[in-house]
């Protein structure tokens, strides 16, 4: 890992780091967005970043293909609000990384959307003022800078893809991809999957139903004659090759868990039966903390001691993690710095405990 920055002066700003085109305004309803192209020249990765992003992927499919034996960690705020406060805590995740490395290799939750049930606050890419203007050109270049420095601090970056669209704005800087419950379903989203390098997690249905995450994987490890855009915005048909490195994440479903051994020995018999990958993750928030942040200890605990009984099949976990413990409303002018004006969060402190925890456990 590489050793985290010492001063957060050259911190993002929500001005800093829009410096693109395209953000004219058309009509009443209509902005012009810069197209993925341009978003890639004004915020560029070099061949370094390209090639560590390229050993994070590969990280990853080894410990989904059984190769490597660490347990992977997605953690971070459950959707990014402030970037200078996003920043602190990948320096904090920097340093405990180099910990932890021989037993955890943890992976930054870079969440810029937010799936709504009904309306409300959709994310960084699309509002980053946070005041419902909705200036999602400097969106995408704050969510695109955002995941550069995390990626040039050394940390594998992960987010969940809600709009297929937003993809070729960021895919180049993605290690795992999260394709969240309301949409594992969706034919647009597995076939997007089918066309990543990044490894891709289907989350089992928000009703519990693992079999659709489970059709998703086959159907994303298929090769798909896909509708996108190319990098200059254009629509094209895209062949994708298909994706091999899918897995399932259990996050319980309506309000009840599913990461007990039974559910575990369940699923992964389920996979095998079909040939597919019996490795999988579990996140330890949502209906698997029955909505408390503060039981996602409970869970990642259980987990660990399956781990420590044989069951080698759970390989990842997920935490929703930030500075400060809890939630916040979302009002713009009164905002605490740090913690979450989405889902509720542990803290940093809770945090660093449970990783370390893991990694003697892991010993």
């Amino acid at each position: 890992m590489n050793a985290p920055a010492k001063t957060l002066g050259t911190a993002i700003t929500r001005d800093a780091a829009c410096q693109t085109t395209g953000s004219s305004m058309s009509d009443a309803s209509t902005v012009s967005l810069p197209t993925p192209a341009e978003l890639r020249a004004t915020h560029p990765l070099d061949a370094a970043l390209t090639s560590n992003i390229a050993e994070h992927q590969e990280t990853i499919h080894r410990i989904l293909r059984g190769e490597d034996d660490r347990l992977l960690v997605v953690v971070g705020p459950c959707s990014i609000d402030d970037p200078r406060a996003a920043l602190e805590y990948a320096e904090r995740l920097v340093a405990l990384s180099d910990e932890v490395s021989e037993q955890i290799v943890p992976v930054m939750r870079v969440y810029v959307e937010k799936p709504r049930t009904t309306v409300g606050w959709k994310g960084l890419a699309y509002d980053p003022d946070l005041n419902g203007s909705g200036d999602m050109t400097k969106g995408l270049a704050l969510s695109r800078e955002l995941m550069g420095r995390v990626a040039r601090l050394g940390l594998p970056v992960a987010t969940e893809i809600l709009q297929p669209m937003l993809a070729p704005y960021l895919e180049d800087l993605l290690s795992w991809v999260a394709i969240g419950a309301r949409t594992t379903e969706s034919q647009l989203h597995r076939e997007l999957a089918s066309d990543l390098r990044a490894a891709v997690g289907f989350k089992n249905a928000t009703s519990g139903d693992v079999q659709v995450a489970i059709d998703a994987m086959q159907a994303a490890a298929h090769p798909h004659q896909r509708f996108a855009l190319d990098a200059d915005g254009r629509p094209v048909m895209q062949q994708s090759a298909g994706n091999p490195n899918t897995h399932l994440v259990l996050r319980g479903g309506h309000g009840e868990p599913n990461y007990q051994a039974s559910h575990v020995r369940a699923a992964t018999k389920a996979l095998r039966d079909i040939g597919q990958n019996p490795r999988l993750m579990v996140d330890c928030s949502h209906a698997n903390a029955r909505k408390d942040h503060r039981r996602q200890s409970e869970v990642m605990l259980d987990v660990l001691a399956q781990r420590q009984s044989g069951e080698n099949n759970l390989v990842a976990l997920m935490l929703e993690s930030y500075l400060h413990e809890g939630k916040q409303r979302l009002n713009p002018g009164a905002l605490r710095y740090g913690v979450s004006v989405t889902d509720a969060c542990i803290g940093w402190v809770s945090t660093e405990h449970l990783i370390k925890t893991a990694a003697e456990r892991l010993a």
